[in-house]
């Protein structure tokens, strides 16, 4: 069965309920004797080991938070040609998230909208299943606070997160871009953000075994205070920065403002976020005073989109709601693309 056939059937169930019976599906067929080798594609190029915040990428390409978040799925991921899979966003403790319907498709922007509200089985859960993952991908812990957590306490939270999921993961992501928990984006605001991340590296020094400390930013940001982000990144000394969350922007859609208006407020993905997302990487690039660690997501839907980020400045990728709207042969478009550029430089054309 084609993508295009599979997508038509998944649309017509709920989005969140779609979302969890296909990777159920996904990960029930990655264990069963015979089919696993079927869920990975059999265009994707030879494995091209890269070094990225000293850590080894077997590829450039991986799974961005938000679609595996309690660790459910990261071996069934794997199996698709997935050089990664960030898990998350993680909090101390389990909370339910927001009320549902809380994720809303948008086909006429290919894109989503969601707000789920950091949903999740908590940092001790979330650790227990990736202790026993059987796969060697490299593993992101994308971590958080939790919704009843005031901003003066937030620190705390994100300490337990890296505490806990310190032996199972092999970078950490702080999240304070998500626009679905109330006030957490005000943590990145200057002085906030300096203090939380001075405060995880100075733990991050004391353990056993250092992990890389990036950072993800919401596409919103103006430019001075996407130098405000760089400085402290400089002094904080971050690996990373992974550009960008998703928006709370609905300029320029195609979806008409009824249906807009009746879903509400949430963040915005997919195709609207390309060109945004790709702009904020090259700025970035441009002005950031070490080298830093970029990691792509946001609209990448083709792979134009993916080469778009690349020659912006990204060295990794990550991809979600393309996955959605475009399914598992994105995964080897991007990747050949990637190596046809590693040989020729061609790139492929948008769709």
């Amino acid at each position: 069965m084609s993508y295009h056939l599979l997508r038509c059937l998944l649309f017509q169930l709920p989005p969140e309920g779609a979302h969890y019976l296909t990777l159920t599906t996904l990960k029930t067929l990655a264990r069963l004797p015979g089919c696993s080798s079927l869920l990975q594609s059999h265009d994707l190029p030879q494995k091209t080991t890269s070094y990225h915040f000293g850590l080894p990428f077997e590829n450039r390409l991986g799974v961005a938070a938000g679609l595996d978040k309690d660790a459910r799925y990261v071996d069934a991921l794997a199996k698709l040609g997935f050089g990664a899979v960030e898990v998350g966003t993680v909090t101390p403790y389990a909370q339910p998230g927001n009320h549902k319907p809380r994720l809303f498709r948008l086909p006429e922007d290919k894109a989503l909208v969601n707000r789920l509200g950091f949903n999740n089985d908590g940092a001790e859960a979330t650790a227990a299943r990736l202790q026993k993952r059987t796969s060697n991908v490299i593993v992101g812990g994308n971590i958080g606070k939790n919704k009843s957590t005031p901003n003066e306490k937030a620190i705390d939270d994100y300490e337990f997160c890296f505490r806990t999921l310190h032996p199972h993961v092999d970078y950490f992501v702080v999240n304070v871009s998500s626009p679905n928990t109330p006030g957490l984006r005000e943590l990145q605001e200057k002085k906030a953000l300096k203090k939380l991340l001075s405060r995880l590296q100075k733990l991050n020094n004391k353990m056993e075994g250092q992990r890389p400390l990036l950072l993800k930013i919401a596409p919103d940001l103006t430019h001075p205070q996407l130098d405000d982000i760089l400085d402290i990144a400089h002094k904080t000394e971050l690996d990373g920065l992974i550009a960008t969350n998703t928006t709370i922007a609905r300029e320029g859609l195609a979806t008409d403002k009824k249906t807009l208006d009746k879903i509400g407020n949430g963040g915005l993905s997919g195709r609207p976020l390309t060109d945004q997302s790709t702009s904020v990487i090259r700025y970035l690039t441009k002005h950031k005073k070490r080298h830093l660690t970029i990691i792509g997501v946001g609209g990448t839907m083709t792979a134009q989109d993916a080469m778009e980020k690349i020659d912006a400045g990204a060295s990794l990728l990550q991809l979600y709601t393309g996955l959605v709207y475009e399914g598992p042969s994105l995964v080897a478009d991007i990747l050949n693309a990637i190596a046809l550029r590693e040989n020729t430089g061609s790139v492929t054309e948008r769709k």
